[in-house]
């Protein structure tokens, strides 16, 4: 899994690239680890590039999201497909995550 992290705006955006799964959510927590060590006003995590993400993607998610809470750090998701969505949905995370629809907007969220 690649996963790319810049600043912008003072943000820091992380986009993994490819299915975030049992094999890939290791690589991907150590580096939304990274970036969250770098960050200092927002993360935003661009979800653009992936397809298909399973349970072990969204608990890495769900722990970058109370890394972000604990350091005061704003966490926003943005532009999910439909089937990453659904994954939220069904387990009613969509409530608990900021996500909206494109980086510019998580930008200015």
């Amino acid at each position: 899994m690649n996963v790319h992290i810049e600043t912008r705006d003072s943000a820091t955006i992380i986009q993994p690239q490819g299915d975030v799964d049992l094999a890939s959510s290791p690589i991907f927590r150590e580096r939304l680890q990274e970036a969250q060590d770098q960050a200092q006003a927002k993360l935003v995590i661009d979800l653009s590039s992936v397809q298909y993400m399973d349970s072990s993607g969204v608990a890495t998610l769900v722990e970058c999201l109370q890394n972000s809470r604990n350091e005061g750090i704003p966490l926003v998701l943005c532009q999910l497909h439909e089937r990453v969505l659904s994954v939220f949905q069904i387990a009613r995370l969509d409530g608990v995550f900021d996500i909206v629809p494109t980086v510019d907007d998580a930008l200015t969220a």
